[in-house]
């Protein structure tokens, strides 16, 4: 089934400049030879209001620092027409003033190193003295909402794709909460163009409900088209009630350009999760993708997030799944029982060039066995990255919703050996929900990290906004239990989402969304963040015209945030951290 492209050839701009190959191991990363992605400019032309064209592309971390680039326009079946005198090098965006009102053009860009031009990047397409909306839609091959996007190369063409799963409905397991599901969940494909590809139904095996149904997207194998990684069941096991309690479990992967299952192996089992509240705790399932050996990736499985915890690590030859270890709580102290959260990252906390799993309180080494686990029970949010620039390594901020009697409710650790760093003094019922952890204010140095606390009947009680450093700043309520944040305008703090508008913390609006938002990440144009949302029978894009004050190395470029983007397609959503603090590092 082909679907309809509106604004077919702004959308060009950002879907057919994607261009990304991936690094093979020929080039490897430089810390544990890490095989990557490799990006193209990802060049982006949006007519504006004022009959401009603003261009916007990607630095990428093969750039040499002193690389300018050449911007050229093609009108019609004209020749070529340079528009730099110079090649631009503080930024890496451009607005055209000249471009012809009414004729389909073409931007391109040529990097320049040493005064000598490279080759040209892919072009981008716009028509100028039509301004388009905020965002970019690709209609989706039905009327309904999506609930998550995965985001990757499916047909290693160079160019990012989307796996969506619908609808945007959530059951979640726990006893008050739960209810038999109306339907079941399908994964649905759309390539770069937004051409519908295929649609795979999870069946009645999988509720409808996050915990039921992780799934990522991940080029698993290095060939450079990506796998999408699912847990999947078989036929209709649901007992009388609607609730499923047996039957086969699996991690299945399947094949990005068409839906078709490649291998499976079996999910965690559901062994352990005994007693009333068994169902419960096991219906709890995530999945991430991890570089657990510095250089390929590996698929990581679990099960289990309130008291018993299961993982399975393994890799993808291209034909099957492998194992490469297991590791479960069962035998640990009662520190490591319960620490989950609500979704994992893979960091590499220790700094020996392998990811870790960030389960949530407790971490596990990449070699499969337990590192450290602070005991603090289970955290409502959870987030990886560089919040502290005056410290070396990463922290983890964490808001509890484990009652804490006394202290660290919403508390920061250091990363490497999760020492509590600094922690709220006093009693916390529940710290709910996504919290926020970002620079928001330039009065301060690093991440402000912001979390609630509920009130008996699990509604807002009070909040606090803090420095990296644990000072308090604000009291004030960001969107009650947490705001999203997102790089949209110049300068290297990030804006809030409150409200349908992306906004300065403590400043005016930029513009509004629409749309239920299901990921936020650096997907075309320079470093700032695009928004993904929802809205019934469409995926939009939003993509920030500002223009910009300095450049920086494309944020998927980033280990750390690139596997937060992977995982963000399951569990509860949280924006992606990077590893380094932008405000503090150098441009080049």
């Amino acid at each position: 089934m082909w679907m309809r492209i509106v604004d077919r050839a702004v959308l060009l701009a950002v879907a057919v400049c994607c261009g990304m190959t991936f690094c093979k191991a020929a080039e490897e990363g430089a810390t544990g030879g890490r095989m990557k992605e490799r990006l193209g400019r990802g060049l982006i032309a949006r007519p504006l209001a004022d009959g401009s064209v603003y261009l916007g592309w990607r630095l990428l971390e093969t750039d040499p620092p002193g690389v300018g680039f050449n911007v050229y326009r093609e009108a019609g079946q004209g020749k070529p027409v340079r528009l730099t005198e110079e090649p631009v090098s503080r930024t890496t965006d451009f607005t055209d003033t000249s471009a012809p009102a009414g004729t389909a053009c073409r931007w391109y860009v040529r990097a320049v190193i040493d005064g000598r031009e490279g080759e040209p990047s892919r072009a981008a397409e716009a028509v100028g003295g039509r301004p388009s909306q905020p965002y970019l839609r690709i209609e989706l091959a039905g009327d309904y909402t999506f609930q998550k996007a995965g985001i990757a190369d499916l047909d290693g063409d160079g160019r990012y794709d989307f796996v969506i799963k619908q609808p945007n409905e959530n059951i979640d397991p726990y006893v008050r909460y739960w209810k038999p599901s109306p339907g079941t969940y399908k994964l649905e494909a759309y390539d770069h163009d937004g051409r519908f590809l295929w649609r795979y139904d999870l069946g009645w095996a999988i509720e409808r409900g996050i915990w039921y149904s992780p799934y990522v997207v991940y080029d698993l194998d290095g060939d450079g088209r990506a796998e999408v990684a699912a847990k999947t069941g078989e036929g209709d096991p649901r007992d009388p009630d609607g609730r499923v309690r047996s039957g086969p479990e699996y991690l299945s992967l399947l094949e990005g350009t068409t839906g078709r299952v490649i291998t499976r192996v079996d999910w965690p089992s559901r062994e352990g999760f005994d007693g009333e509240r068994g169902y419960n705790y096991a219906s709890r399932n995530q999945l991430c993708v991890a570089y657990l050996d510095g250089r390929r990736p590996h698929l990581v499985v679990e099960r289990g997030t309130y008291n018993i915890m299961k993982l399975v690590a393994y890799t993808f030859d291209g034909r099957r799944l492998r194992e490469v270890w297991r590791w479960d709580n069962t035998d640990l102290p009662r520190s490591y029982w319960g620490q989950g959260a609500h979704w994992m990252h893979a960091a590499d906390v220790d700094g020996d060039g392998r990811d870790e799993v960030v389960l949530g309180s407790s971490v596990v080494d990449h070699n499969g066995k337990a590192l450290w686990s602070t005991g603090l029970g289970h955290p409502d949010h959870c987030y990886v990255g560089d919040i502290d620039p005056d410290r070396p390594g990463l922290e983890i901020y964490y808001g509890m919703e484990t009652r804490q009697r006394q202290r660290n409710g919403m508390c920061l650790v250091d990363a490497a050996t999760g020492k509590i760093l600094w922690g709220h003094e006093g009693f916390t019922r529940h710290v709910h929900s996504r919290g926020m952890c970002s620079d928001i204010d330039p009065r301060y140095r690093g991440s402000e990290c912001y979390s609630a606390d509920t009130d008996s009947e699990k509604r807002y009680a009070w909040s606090k906004l803090r420095t990296c450093r644990g000072e308090v700043i604000s009291e004030e309520n960001l969107g009650g239990f947490g705001a999203l944040v997102v790089h949209w305008d110049a300068d290297p703090q990030r804006e809030l989402i409150l409200d349908g508008r992306v906004q300065d913390y403590r400043g005016g609006a930029h513009v509004s969304i629409q749309g239920h938002v299901a990921a936020i990440a650096d997907v075309v144009g320079d470093w700032r963040e695009e928004i993904i949302t929802s809205v019934r029978g469409q995926l939009r894009i939003y993509t920030t015209t500002i223009p910009a004050r300095d450049r920086r190395v494309c944020l998927m470029q980033d280990p750390l945030y690139r596997m937060d983007v992977v995982v963000a397609a399951m569990g509860y959503y949280q924006a992606p951290m990077t590893s380094y603090d932008l405000a503090t590092s150098r441009t080049p």
